[in-house]
């Protein structure tokens, strides 16, 4: 199978079976997602989305926010894995926007990620959900799924994963195709004990294949 073909086959599933994928995480404004993403790093959406309530209740914009101190902004972000690093980066997030930005998200990678606590994943999740920009954000999941699925090839690095995905799925696709690769990895294509049995890409997935091969079931 050529690598167009194993493209065009597990990005045609995706478009089928999930038209609409999108972030999990809740948010209603460009400020919000970048506080919810800054605080999601090495912590589950579903814990983010307990916590983002009262902060934007407390913060409910980037000015606000920008006026926070430690002390009242790190009881809110106590939960949150690396609460103390977390709570200084968002204040000083927002604290930047107002300074360099005029209290306007900026909305290009090579802003965003002059920002405390952005680096390039959160930059190209902050323009390919809002902005719909052709950025593919590579976490953990889509490092590794894209690699079993063989979208992927002695990929490294997160970033030599990104210049990979991006040489080779659709511009119009590649902010869904984040979110599919995301949700694939969480939900079905999971580190450990992934559910296989249940993938519809099982047949294409050379992974597997390897993996069957090593335990003599092929």
């Amino acid at each position: 199978m050529t690598t167009a073909e194993r493209y065009r086959i597990v990005l045609e599933h995706f478009r089928q079976a999930q038209p609409d994928a999108e972030t999990e995480l809740l948010y209603d404004s460009p400020y919000q997602l970048l506080v919810a993403v800054i605080l999601s790093a090495q912590c589950t959406d579903k814990r983010v989305n307990l916590t983002t309530p009262a902060i934007f209740d407390r913060y409910p914009d980037v000015a606000s926010l920008a006026q926070a101190t430690f002390e009242d902004l790190f009881p809110l972000v106590r939960s949150i894995s690396y609460p103390n690093n977390k709570t200084r980066h968002l204040i000083g997030m927002a604290q930047l926007v107002m300074s360099e930005f005029n209290g306007v998200i900026p909305m290009t990678v090579d802003e965003l990620v002059k920002l405390p606590g952005v680096g390039r994943k959160t930059a190209n999740v902050i323009t390919s959900v809002i902005d719909q920009q052709p950025n593919m954000a590579v976490d953990t999941h889509v490092f590794r799924v894209s690699a079993r699925l063989g979208l992927t090839r002695n990929a490294k690095t997160p970033l030599q994963a990104e210049q990979q995905l991006i040489r080779h799925i659709p511009k119009e696709l590649v902010y869904k195709a984040h979110h599919w690769l995301i949700l694939h990895g969480r939900y079905v294509c999971t580190a450990r004990k992934p559910s296989c049995e249940a993938c519809a890409l099982a047949e294409f997935c050379p992974w597997l294949a390897k993996s069957r091969k090593k335990q003599g079931r092929v």
